[in-house]
């Protein structure tokens, strides 16, 4: 390979199918077998899905999201786990601190994924590097995908599963992604996919080739272009280092039977807004606006807001106003699912809190 001079990369790292692989490190002895990691890890109750799999179990079919009995049907012989989310977020501590233990910026994108900034000559010296260090530490593997920018860095890294390494540049952009349909793109799915076919568009290459301006009419003037922009291989080159904070916090509840009765379903959302309240107590958050999601049998979601009268984490003005919003849906047909969220202030605008007792 030529010399490369020292310049900017954008990696992305992947762990390898990260939920599935935290239990296996709980549980050796599943290795090898089909694993399905959802809800309580009974496959037998109704509307759980599916959180992820292992390459065992997806080699039946078994894919995240799937209902759980779809699942079981599917490889009766696979073992069903309960997913764990603490322990999830513990192992991604442990890997996001070995990456940042790198001369590298790193911005997190969740449990199993982060972007990762450098400067350097041997940007895959780099992704092995981390690799070996991510293992070493947390026994866990991980993806890299090496790119100009973010959008080919995320490609990379699927060309990369398992364990591998892969560099998708603006040099071989076009070889790479050119044949492959316009949903192999990321942003880009499979509906927007379908509308494109209609427009006669079904390659990168062809998208690539369009005229923004007939996409802009056809897409909107935002989008449309947009569209061209990804074909092209472009996107965002910038890694933001800068803490994640949470805008806001949900908990939601799918019940095996449907509710029907009005008091009942009062019941489970001031059970829900109280666990809301709690965890942003917990948080040390303050919140501003309450919404409640309804979903209807079989599958019609209806959600609906209001601004809390003050800035507040009171469960009792939390509760209060998840009722009040609740009075405004139509409950005369069976409830599958009930949530309830809050908006945080965020910090510029967190009132101060010395003056309260």
């Amino acid at each position: 390979m030529a010399t490369r001079s020292t310049r900017d990369w954008i990696l992305h790292v992947d762990l390898d199918q990260f939920i599935a692989a935290v239990e296996l490190l709980r549980h050796p002895e599943l290795r090898g077998r089909p694993v399905v990691v959802g809800g309580t890890g009974d496959p037998t109750r109704p509307r759980t899905v599916a959180a992820t799999a292992t390459y065992e179990a997806r080699a039946h079919g078994i894919h995240s999201g799937m209902p759980l009995r779809t699942a079981y049907k599917r490889c009766p012989e696979a073992i069903f786990l309960a997913s764990d989310p603490p322990a999830y977020e513990a192992a991604s501590r442990e890997v996001m601190a070995v990456l940042r233990e790198f001369p590298v910026r790193v911005e997190i994108w969740g449990w199993d994924e982060a972007f990762v900034g450098a400067t350097t000559d041997d940007p895959e010296a780099l992704a092995a590097g981390l690799q070996r260090a991510v293992r070493a530490r947390t026994r866990l593997t991980c993806s890299v995908g090496i790119g100009d920018n973010k959008h080919q860095a995320k490609l990379a890294s699927a060309f990369a599963k398992p364990a591998g390494v892969h560099l998708l540049t603006s040099d071989n952009w076009a070889e790479t992604m050119n044949h492959r349909s316009t949903d192999a793109l990321w942003g880009i799915g499979a509906k927007t996919a379908g509308k494109l076919a209609a427009h006669g568009l079904h390659t990168v290459a062809q998208l690539a080739a369009a005229d923004p301006a007939d996409l802009a009419r056809h897409f909107g003037p935002t989008n449309g272009p947009w569209y061209r922009y990804l074909a092209l291989g472009k996107g965002e080159a910038e890694v933001v280092t800068t803490p994640w904070i949470a805008r806001g916090h949900s908990r939601e509840t799918t019940f095996e039977h449907d509710l029907t009765d009005k008091a009942d379903i009062a019941h489970h959302i001031t059970k829900l807004a109280g666990r809301v309240a709690r965890d942003t107590i917990d948080a040390g958050r303050q919140a501003t606006r309450v919404t409640v999601k309804v979903r209807y049998t079989p599958f019609l979601t209806r959600t609906r807001q209001a601004k809390l009268p003050a800035t507040t984490a009171d469960p009792a003005a939390i509760t209060q106003t998840a009722l009040t919003v609740l009075g405004r849906f139509d409950l005369d047909r069976p409830v599958r699912l009930l949530g309830v969220a809050v908006d945080y202030a965020m910090p510029d605008d967190q009132p101060a809190l010395d003056h309260l007792d």
